[in-house]
């Protein structure tokens, strides 16, 4: 976690004051990203944390979906009427209260029980997009419930056609207004710290499980709920002997076909007649690929930095990418959004949206769907008082020219 007094050597003297992240209940008393990590550190278990906070090998990529939104800073205008500001923004057709998607994320049944039904509630309540992973631990039917909810289905192909034809089959029947296939995750990151939580695949080391227990609430709700989550999309194209947590998740990564490819693409494309989303891509001529495919829009990521290390962070290939595009589609990126400004800086940059991962799953940790919520007021409110210090009423005015490289090192 970053050192709070990391920018405030002005602010200080001597050390003093000293400065410490919020780590009680008082979702209110949260005023950043950050003081909802803290929460979330509190009360989640090591391995837990490792699953969520962790990269690959060095976590260099990690690191640099953060330090590419420090290398812009800002350009405001001065006496300009901003008395009047708004964040609404149109993402595939559809209103959005803000440029704004929660990213497709797994697992999310380990950080609370129905964590999947508790982010798409709380994207509902912002007004924005929800996209359910394929891993997810929840009903893609159960998710469809939330009133209000602009439901996108994400796809990991694994297995023969027919599973992905199958679960097309079913996002289509639950409303799902669009499709995101993810590209770059047919090998499995080396996500080393993850992997030194445990003593083989499928389980935990006994240090781990010991560290577990100083985590009683935790404890309590996974005892409550059945100890560890069930992947209910995907369990039934899974061999019976291998449906236990661990065991269903390593078999679906083995069987990720390492073939997939443009070909691919363009099968599933043909199968799913609304909007299509391609995630992953970070190459020119993946994006130029994209936009012959056919699809509406191209996610720029790195896959939160936990697949290939030392890769550029989609913030970084964004000008380019834009360039490529033009109005052919829309562009979002994923990774390292934890402030208002990081959505500015990328709408800045050419972005139609960013997708924002680990800051709705630290509200998700330290209080559930509430937490959820409180993240993406504080992600929504910081964007807009940025916005009017900027000197712009509506993301329409958010443009290259409010930005200047930052001075060299």
């Amino acid at each position: 976690m970053p050192d709070p007094n990391r920018n405030t050597a002005l602010a200080q003297l001597g050390g003093t004051p000293h400065r410490r992240y919020y780590t009680g209940r008082n979702l209110k008393r949260a005023v950043a990203i950050e003081d909802l990590r803290a929460m979330a550190h509190r009360r989640t278990p090591r391995f837990v944390l490792e699953y969520l906070e962790g990269g690959a090998e060095d976590e260099a990529t990690l690191l640099r979906e953060r330090t590419s939104y420090a290398d812009w800073r800002f350009v405001p205008r001065q006496l300009v009427d901003v008395s009047e500001r708004s964040l609404t923004a149109e993402i595939l057709g559809k209103p959005a209260s803000a440029p704004m998607i929660v990213a497709p994320t797994g697992l999310n049944g380990l950080f609370r029980p129905g964590g999947d039904i508790a982010l798409a509630a709380a994207a509902a309540h912002a007004g924005v997009p929800f996209v359910q992973s394929t891993m997810s631990n929840d009903r893609m039917e159960d998710v469809a419930c939330a009133p209000g909810l602009h439901h996108w289905w994400q796809l990991y192909v694994f297995g023969g056609d027919e599973i992905w034809q199958e679960l097309l089959r079913r996002a289509d029947a639950a409303g799902c207004e669009a499709l995101v296939l993810t590209t770059n995750a047919q090998i499995f990151g080396n996500r080393e710290w993850s992997a030194r939580t445990q003593s083989s695949k499928t389980s935990p080391s006994i240090p781990t499980l010991a560290e577990t227990l100083l985590h009683p609430p935790w404890c309590a709700r996974a005892l409550r709920y059945g100890v560890l989550p069930s992947f209910r999309n995907v369990v039934d194209f899974v061999p019976k002997g291998s449906r236990s947590f661990f065991e269903c998740a390593f078999w679906i990564r083995d069987h990720q076909p390492t073939s997939l490819s443009w070909d691919t693409v363009a099968k599933i494309r043909a199968a799913w007649r609304k909007p299509f989303v391609l995630k992953g891509v970070l190459h020119p001529d993946d994006v130029r690929w994209a936009l012959d495919a056919g699809v509406d829009a191209i996610t720029l990521s790195s896959h939160g930095g936990r697949q290939l290390d030392w890769t550029v962070a989609g913030l970084d290939v964004l000008p380019a990418a834009r360039e490529i595009v033009g109005d052919r589609a829309e562009i979002y990126v994923s990774g390292g959004v934890r402030r208002g400004t990081d959505m500015l800086k990328a709408l800045a940059l050419g972005a139609d949206a960013v997708m924002a991962g680990r800051a709705p799953l630290y509200g998700l940790c330290a209080e559930g769907r509430a937490g959820v919520e409180r993240a993406l007021e504080i992600l929504r409110d910081e964007a807009l008082d940025a916005m009017g210090l900027l000197g712009a009423s509506s993301i329409s005015e958010i443009g290259r020219d409010l930005l200047a490289p930052a001075a060299p090192r």
